[in-house]
């Protein structure tokens, strides 16, 4: 799965669409690329998280999590926004968002199985 529906053309910022159904079905489908192993997927739920947009809330220990998982994938622009999330957050939320994504791998692991 592409960044298309954080960076495509007809992106206007988080009030883009009033489709709040159309939101969900964007954030499902990214979920669903991030639980076959897209990074691009899970730094799209962080970006999406980290600014509360496309039908979700703003969650920064969900957010760090995505961005843990991309960059521990090799997404160097996940590295970054994890730090900066990072510095706005408590060592015990950032402990909770590290918990959150080795339940994600591990669940991905029985999946895999």
């Amino acid at each position: 799965m592409s960044t298309t529906w954080i960076k495509g053309a007809d992106f206007q910022g988080p009030f883009a669409t009033a489709d709040e159904t159309a939101e969900d079905m964007l954030v499902a489908s990214c979920l669903a690329a991030a639980a076959q192993g897209d990074i691009n997927a899970y730094y799209d739920l962080g970006v999406a998280y980290s600014t509360g947009s496309h039908g979700v809330d703003c969650d920064l220990i969900e957010a760090h999590k995505w961005f843990n998982l991309a960059a521990v994938a090799g997404h160097a622009e996940a590295q970054l926004c994890r730090a900066d999330i990072s510095d706005e957050m408590t060592a015990r939320e950032i402990a909770e968002a590290q918990r959150r994504a080795r339940e994600w791998l591990r669940a991905g692991e029985r999946r895999a199985a």
